[in-house]
């Protein structure tokens, strides 16, 4: 990676030298301005208005318009005479939460490597910013353009993000057509708090892409082969919105689709058992002659189930019982 920035990270009266480079890219998509009757590239020229000439990059200054048509002229060493004490060196000036950082504030993430003979102050910063969980808020000048820093932990890393003033956020109360009362009907406010629930998942970054980006790419290596391009008709578009119905058939898209479990399997039945036949009050009763008590379990039976009736059980009566009396003359 290309370095952006060397100086130091300054703590106390720690000083930890480091390199800075770039953490993000830009991958949009370059297009030039054409003249449509050549087919040329148009080019930027920079042009004095009262002289009528060009002006070459040596003839040029910085200025700063304080009434209309009236500057202050500044040349390039005045300006850099500004930052030249603070432009090497990252001064950290407190140690706070990240949460307590509204998102609002930040800008542009570098990531910091030590340099040098700056590997074991490096580490021991890194580590103990770790193990604290706190994120350092600097003081730091980049191309002449000073901002407020965070300096964090990023797998590893020491990162800085550099985040706006105060005085650069534009305060709440300029935006039009805020409502002073919020005023939601109850049954759409449980049917997006719903859709919210249903939408919400943990945050992974990979599954995100620039659709706007490949369906580009995709347009231009058409063009680039020579293949005819026709535009979908616009779809019209109405100011109407019915938010029951919208919430409603959001939620039903993003219900999860059921998976075909296949066929149920078939149930058991199991037979009904043979009832058994009431015993008679004779000893020696037999209910249905010939059968074998294997029948009742399935096994082979004669009689009536050689000839296809019902298997039939045999049932041996209960003993009478003597008498206490009649045992004793016994």
């Amino acid at each position: 990676m290309h370095t952006v920035w060397k100086g130091a990270i300054s703590f106390g009266l720690v000083h930890v030298p480091v390199k800075m480079f770039s953490a993000t890219e830009d991958k949009d998509i370059s297009m030039k301005y054409i003249h449509k009757v050549c087919g040329s590239p148009i080019s930027y020229v920079r042009r004095c208005p009262a002289c009528d000439v060009d002006v070459n990059w040596e003839e040029i200054s910085r200025g700063y318009e304080y009434e209309k048509g009236k500057f202050v002229l500044f040349e390039k060493e005045e300006l850099e005479q500004l930052n030249d004490h603070v432009e090497k060196t990252i001064t950290i000036l407190d140690f706070v939460d990240l949460e307590e950082i509204d998102p609002i504030y930040f800008q542009k993430t570098y990531y910091l490597s030590p340099d040098q003979a700056g590997s074991n102050a490096y580490q021991l910063l890194l580590e103990a910013m770790k193990q604290s969980g706190k994120i350092g808020i600097a003081k730091i000048a980049i191309r002449s353009k000073s901002s407020l820093a965070a300096i964090r932990v990023l797998e590893g890393c020491l990162a800085v993000e550099t985040i706006f003033y105060p005085d650069e956020i534009r305060p709440i109360s300029q935006v039009p057509n805020l409502p002073e009362t919020i005023q939601v009907n109850d049954k759409e406010l449980t049917m997006a708090k719903l859709l919210i629930e249903q939408l919400s998942t943990p945050f992974e970054p990979e599954k995100y892409t620039d659709d706007y980006r490949e369906a580009l790419l995709e347009l231009i290596e058409h063009k680039v082969s020579g293949e005819e391009i026709s535009l979908a008709p616009a779809k019209p578009e109405t100011n109407v919105i019915d938010l029951m119905a919208a919430l409603q058939a959001s939620i039903e898209a993003v219900k999860p689709v059921a998976t075909d479990p296949g066929p149920a399997p078939a149930k058991r039945t199991r037979k009904p058992a043979a009832k058994k036949a009431k015993a008679q009050p004779e000893e020696g009763a037999v209910a249905g002659r010939g059968a074998v008590g294997g029948a009742a379990t399935g096994g082979a039976a004669t009689g009536g189930a050689a000839t296809g009736g019902t298997p039939t059980v045999a049932v041996k009566p209960k003993p009478k019982r003597k008498s206490p009396a009649k045992t004793k003359a016994e």
